[in-house]
């Protein structure tokens, strides 16, 4: 890879999760100022979808920082920043129903959902390493130690890639349940999907440059080793 193909192939790394942020950042100011038909506060919304579901034991909580919501499977609680916790717009609704549709995932074994929590501990560990063994066995030519490395680093993408049928049925989940409980109308669906599809950027745009530095580095081990 030249230098110019390398200085564009990093700026796509950094440009792609930049956009995917900005995205989620404009859609959620947009319809923050947009309020739904029921006039519920997203802990409202988040309340009545656990309860039609029989969730009782499933606590709301209100956590700090912007856009933090999410939800905690060893507490049994779901999470919501202040302004979607206290707001009734359209972002607030949209994403407290997709923490609870993690919720109704948890309590169903959606199977991802448990693939992901299994994965937690070795992906994070390997997110961590992956990147110092991989430099290291290069720049040593150890290259046992580069692939040890570049396996790690494979099960943080997988991490990664697993996420991504967890976030879109949890937001599938989210629009039924707004729906057949009278959180939205129908005619409101159209932009509550545009929050629910920015949001899901983040994840897409994640996964892209995840894969992306995970074949970069299979192609750099191939060919140094094609060197000796």
């Amino acid at each position: 890879m030249g230098l110019g193909s390398y200085l564009i192939y990093l700026a796509l790394l950094i440009l792609i999760p930049l956009w995917a942020q900005s995205r989620v950042k404009s859609t959620y100011k947009k319809y923050s100022k947009v309020g739904t038909s029921s006039h519920m506060t997203g802990a409202q919304v988040a309340r009545k979808i656990l309860d039609d579901n029989g969730l009782y034991d499933v606590r709301i909580e209100e956590t700090r920082g912007k856009l933090t919501d999410h939800y905690d499977p060893r507490k049994k609680a779901v999470r919501l920043s202040t302004d979607n916790y206290h707001g009734s717009s359209m972002a607030a609704s949209a994403i407290a129903a997709h923490e609870v549709g993690h919720a109704i995932q948890d309590a169903q074994d959606y199977a991802f959902l448990r693939f992901r929590h299994a994965l937690v501990p070795v992906a994070g560990f390997g997110s961590n390493i992956s990147i110092f063994l991989i430099i290291g066995g290069f720049i040593f030519g150890m290259m046992n130690l580069a692939l040890l490395g570049i396996i790690f680093f494979a099960v943080a993408v997988l991490f990664q890639l697993v996420t991504l049928p967890v976030e879109f049925d949890a937001s599938n989940r989210a629009m039924s349940q707004m729906v057949s409980t009278g959180v939205i109308r129908n005619d409101e669906e159209r932009k509550t999907k545009k929050v629910l599809n920015a949001a899901a950027l983040t994840y897409v745009a994640a996964a892209l440059v995840a894969v992306a530095e995970l074949l970069r580095f299979v192609l750099m081990f191939v060919g140094m080793n094609g060197d000796d």
